[in-house]
């Protein structure tokens, strides 16, 4: 009996170790990029977008942009768009590209690069991350008055507020769901708020779900957690201090994060590991 309980506990920590998770090692950087806050990957033509800042995150000055970058972190055209302010979150749906950008949320045709729509939504201060539903209703978050904005139909609205410290967004199965502070929640939609999972050490900023229903949390301030669908929290990556790690990018056939690094100036790859 002895035996076989020794067996069985090795099977199980074997069955855990294989089931954890962790990041590889860098697997490439793209260096040189003016403030990036926000990295989304494109299926649709396999391409990385990321927002450039280039100087004051709060400041209207006319010098951020976005870049597009290949998936081997070379860069496809470093000023795809420019004369944005401070953008921050993107969200694609079909072939526009959604900015937020400070008051602002910005509509770029990816197509041809071109500017079609700069909606400026009234009492905002710092608009943050933006996702869009399966209908092209994009919402988005206003991290300095903890509120969250619906646009639809070329007019925005006021859609929830005393979230604090909403930022990162992920439309997900008819549910919205939003890093507020130290905490993950799911919005429904009759406004119900549950909490997926809380404790992470500073204020979420980048949210993607794996494909297995799991998901990656970055906080700004240089911490990555891996944070399952049943609330389970663990650390990834602890970088506090030494660089950012801001709104994360995903690329789930590839099983890669794209980590923007905001004052580093580059973003940098990791493939998500099992132990």
């Amino acid at each position: 009996m002895k035996y076989k309980f020794l067996t069985l506990s090795a099977f199980l920590l074997l069955n855990l170790t294989t089931n954890a998770q962790q990041l590889s090692k860098s697997i490439w950087e793209s260096n040189k990029l003016p403030v990036p806050e926000s990295v989304l990957y494109s299926a649709t033509d396999n391409k990385l977008y990321v927002s450039l800042i280039d100087g004051a995150g709060n400041v209207k000055d006319g010098k951020g942009g976005v870049a597009i970058l290949n998936t081997d972190g070379s860069i496809s055209n470093e000023k795809w768009v420019e004369g944005l302010n401070a953008p921050k979150g993107l969200a694609r749906f079909k072939n526009t590209l959604f900015v937020a950008d400070i008051t602002a949320v910005i509509s770029i045709d990816i197509p041809s690069g071109k500017i079609i729509n700069k909606m400026e939504i009234e009492n905002t201060v710092f608009l943050n991350d933006v996702t869009v539903d399966d209908k092209g209703v994009v919402y988005v978050s206003d991290t300095r008055t903890n509120t969250i904005y619906r646009i639809e139909n070329g007019k925005s609205e006021l859609y929830l507020e005393n979230v604090s410290g909403a930022n990162g967004l992920k439309w997900i199965n008819k549910n919205l769901y939003v890093l507020a502070n130290t905490e993950l929640l799911k919005i429904d939609k009759n406004k119900n708020r549950t909490v997926i999972a809380k404790g992470f050490e500073k204020s979420g900023d980048g949210l993607e779900q794996l494909k297995n229903g799991d998901f990656i949390v970055s906080c700004w301030a240089g911490l990555i957690y891996y944070v399952k669908a049943n609330g389970e929290v663990k650390k990834l990556q602890d970088v506090q201090g030494q660089m950012n790690t801001a709104d994360l990018g995903y690329n789930p056939k590839e099983n890669m994060l794209y980590i923007p690094t905001f004052n580093h100036n580059n973003v940098i790859a990791y493939k998500l590991l099992a132990d």
